[in-house]
């Protein structure tokens, strides 16, 4: 081999390094934003991930809320069901009967039954006659001479009892107050 021959090859050798170096150079500038589009696409799809599980929950929570509203009165109605079939045998015993005091005592039976149950689910009735009146509780339907002095201002009479649930007045109380 000549020298020219080898300088030749030298130099052929001298570009191939330059070119592989220059797509290296390439090569390493590509890097840093294919690593970038990486971290991109890795990030939206947890975003897109936790969207739709937000969405996903926000949609059940609807649907229990549904649920709730439409069913949500279905364990008061399972406690009045076995009350209305006592008060169905006390009407079919009151067709045949002849004894009135019996009838009243198994209807005052039923009735005790029915507030028991309704106070264990957290119904109470207001205690008013004799109290001061209280426009929070109490709805004043007359007012009427007071028939004594300290009377004034309290409630005379009750027309229609009011009831707390839970300590939350559900019905005021309907009352005629002493002035």
């Amino acid at each position: 081999m000549s020298e020219k021959e080898q300088i030749e090859k030298e130099e052929n050798l001298n570009e191939e390094t330059v070119e592989a170096t220059e797509q290296e150079e390439v090569e390493t500038e590509k890097d840093p934003l294919e690593e970038l589009q990486g971290q991109y696409n890795e990030l939206n799809n947890k975003y897109l991930r936790l969207y739709s599980d937000f969405e996903n929950f926000r949609k059940r929570t609807a649907k229990e809320r549904i649920d709730l509203i439409m069913n949500g009165g279905a364990d008061v109605f399972k406690l009045l069901l076995p009350i209305v079939d006592d008060f169905e045998r006390a009407r079919t015993n009151m067709e045949t009967a002849d004894d009135v005091p019996s009838v009243k005592e198994g209807v005052e039976l039923i009735y005790h039954k029915l507030v028991k149950e309704l106070g264990n689910k957290g119904l109470k009735a207001m205690e008013t006659k004799g109290e001061v009146f209280d426009s929070e509780l109490h709805e004043a339907i007359t007012q009427i001479p007071a028939p004594s002095e300290d009377m004034k201002g309290k409630v005379v009479d009750e027309l229609e009892k009011g009831y707390f649930l839970n300590d939350k007045v559900i019905r005021f109380a309907k009352v005629v107050v002493g002035a």
